[in-house]
């Protein structure tokens, strides 16, 4: 079952911890999340899920920015949030994916018990102005059924925009295949 608003509001504080929190982004069965004002785009040609791959931040200004097709722009919310006993999921708005943009590609659905920023990942159809702050997805939440068992992996209590640590996961795998990258440390470039 998916909580109603007001459900959600009643255990706003307890299940559920929205911060900042405006009453105004509550819908009848979901919250509205709005974007913060930094984008992270991959400087690689090609990804390689066994290391960190480069990435280069880009402001997006009040006056908006324009984003291209074919490229992939990761993103966060405003909002940090965390859910206890509820599994967090997000969406994108329906007024957003009419403009032919896509605000997570697939993962749109969380854990119980994550606490942080969410990542979007956003892809264009065609050319598409952005601007900070304005409501790009909606978290909803659904109950569980059977004992819980928390989230505790390597996106919890993120404090940005998270590029792929797909590379985490392969690490142990380096011992058996000894062509996997050496340097699995995180790479950033500033701009």
């Amino acid at each position: 079952m998916i909580l109603s608003g007001k459900a959600i509001r009643e255990r706003l504080g307890s299940d559920i911890i929205i911060d900042p929190y405006d009453e105004m982004q509550l819908n009848p069965n979901s919250y509205n999340l709005t974007l913060h004002s930094e984008l992270m785009v991959y400087e690689e040609l090609m990804l390689d899920m066994a290391k960190a791959n480069r990435v280069r931040r880009i402001e997006i200004p009040n006056e908006g920015l324009v984003l291209s097709p074919n490229q992939l722009y990761l993103a966060r919310t405003a909002e940090r949030t965390t859910t206890h006993n509820l599994v967090p999921q997000i969406e994108g708005r329906s007024s957003i994916g009419r403009l032919g943009l896509f605000v997570h590609v697939t993962a749109g659905f969380g854990d119980v018990g994550f606490s942080g920023y969410w990542t979007l990942e956003m892809f264009a159809v065609h050319p598409v102005r952005i601007y900070p702050g304005i409501p790009i997805c909606q978290i909803f939440y659904h109950e569980v059924l059977g004992p819980i068992e928390e989230y505790a992996s390597k996106y919890q209590h993120n404090r940005d925009i998270q590029p792929s640590l797909m590379f985490q996961e392969l690490a142990p795998h380096r011992k058996l295949d000894p062509q996997l990258p050496l340097n699995f440390g995180v790479e950033r470039s500033h701009s």
